[in-house]
């Protein structure tokens, strides 16, 4: 990535960790709640976290970090935003997890190699430059190492006119990955598998959207998504389950969602 790409993500960043009310970040949610089935997908990918060494690249603000480190993992949380580390220290230590917070770009990770049993990120990829970062990934793997990644798909127009009103949450320089962009990807590893979320379930958004008048461009509706995830159960569950039903039966619908899961092996 070039240096004005780094520091431009690196000021917003920054900048938006400075809005956060820690005390409304929610750790245990962003993994149970009846809403965040990306999560709770990468968690079963993961497998037995207990006494595993994770390395939760573009941590944000911790919550995903804090919830390893609870589940007895030894964490290292990194972050190109000193002021997001700062944010993710004070979650952990919050909820008494012990994290090792590291500021490092993706492209240049300061770790030994073969320093990791998994390696996840949510919305870190679409950020940052996918050849360099795959080399640094599948370098601090361990052998038979998973990395986990949830990004989000560029198809759906949708959701593209959603990012179009959320320009305020998002960077200027990110960009939703291409089916083709997860392939090359995954070339760097021994294997690659995906799973796509989100397809008529987005009706919640236009809920958000109509009804309860929250502008994407002062709300973050992948974070309010958890944060009211009670309050859509039963709604969620029914389009769930049609997607999952379209998933099975029409494939070829899966670009129109909108988030994947990356799955790759050393």
């Amino acid at each position: 990535m070039h240096d004005d790409v780094i520091a431009r993500e690196r000021t917003f960043h920054d900048q938006w960790a400075e809005t956060i009310n820690v005390n409304e970040l929610l750790v245990r949610e962003s993994f149970e709640a009846p809403t965040a089935i990306e999560n709770q997908y990468a968690l079963r990918q993961m497998g037995n976290l207990a006494q595993k060494r994770i390395l939760d690249l573009g941590c944000g603000a911790g919550e995903a970090s804090t919830y390893f480190a609870l589940q007895g993992a030894n964490v290292t949380g990194c972050d190109i935003s000193s002021g997001l580390l700062k944010v993710a220290g004070t979650v952990a230590e919050r909820y008494g997890a012990k994290l090792e917070l590291v500021q490092a770009e993706a492209g240049k990770l300061p770790f030994s190699d073969e320093s990791f049993d998994i390696v996840f990120g949510n919305g870190v990829l679409h950020h940052v430059e996918l050849s360099t970062a795959a080399q640094v990934v599948k370098r601090v793997l361990k052998k038979n190492g998973v990395a986990v990644f949830i990004e989000p798909l560029p198809y759906n127009p949708v959701i593209n006119v959603y990012r179009h009103l959320a320009k305020g949450v998002r960077t200027e320089d990110e960009k939703p990955l291409s089916l083709k962009q997860i392939h090359d990807f995954g070339k760097n590893f021994s294997s690659l598998h995906h799973e796509e979320f989100w397809l008529f379930s987005l009706t919640i958004f236009l809920h958000f959207f109509f009804v309860r008048r929250w502008h994407p461009s002062k709300v973050r509706y992948w974070k309010k998504i958890i944060e009211v995830g009670e309050d859509y159960r039963r709604m969620f569950s029914y389009l769930n389950r049609i997607d999952r039903w379209v998933m099975k039966y029409l494939p070829i619908l899966k670009p129109l969602c909108w988030t994947t899961v990356l799955v790759v092996n050393k």
